[in-house]
């Protein structure tokens, strides 16, 4: 199931992937989606991004306060 995310002014992929999967390790996955706007830093408002299902990697390589 796909949902989607309307993005705010000054969104980066980061904090997308914070919100809606709880974790940044969910960049690629956002990334893979949204292809067409792979090249977007800081993002403007009201931009319709595509959120796939994520399910968060058994191990992370992060550091504990990162996780």
């Amino acid at each position: 199931m796909l949902d989607t995310y309307t993005t705010i002014q000054g969104d980066m992929w980061d904090s997308i992937a914070y919100k809606v999967y709880g974790s940044e390790a969910g960049i690629n996955t956002l990334l893979e989606a949204n292809q067409e706007y792979a090249d977007i830093v800081a993002f403007s408002a009201n931009i319709v991004l595509q959120i796939p299902e994520y399910k968060a990697p058994e191990s992370s390589n992060l550091p504990p306060w990162r996780r």
